[in-house]
């Protein structure tokens, strides 16, 4: 299942940084029990966004699929593929030291 991350909340979840500063627990305990980021401002414009440390997680774990995904199309664009016959040599190559 995809997993994705909740909507903003503008009435919620946009804080400006001197309010963060004297709250900073309030908010990111706001992050983690809403699931939602937060929104930091600094001279009205945003400044930082803040997610909890399990939505940080997924989104390096997304991001780095992805890259990973479109590396592996690029190598299939260049031809740099193999079949599973050339494909199993190779790991058990690699399995047997020496060999």
């Amino acid at each position: 299942m995809i997993k994705s991350m909740r909507a903003l909340k503008v009435a919620e979840d946009i804080v400006p940084v001197g309010e963060f500063k004297g709250q900073a627990a309030r908010w990111l305990r706001h992050a983690a029990e809403s699931g939602r980021p937060v929104v930091i401002t600094q001279n009205g414009k945003t400044g930082r966004v803040l997610v909890s440390p399990s939505e940080y997680d997924r989104l390096t774990e997304r991001q780095r699929f992805l890259e990973s995904v479109a590396l592996g199309l690029a190598d299939a664009e260049a031809g740099r593929t193999m079949n599973t016959k050339e494909l199993l040599r190779r790991l058990e190559e690699r399995r047997l030291p020496g060999r």
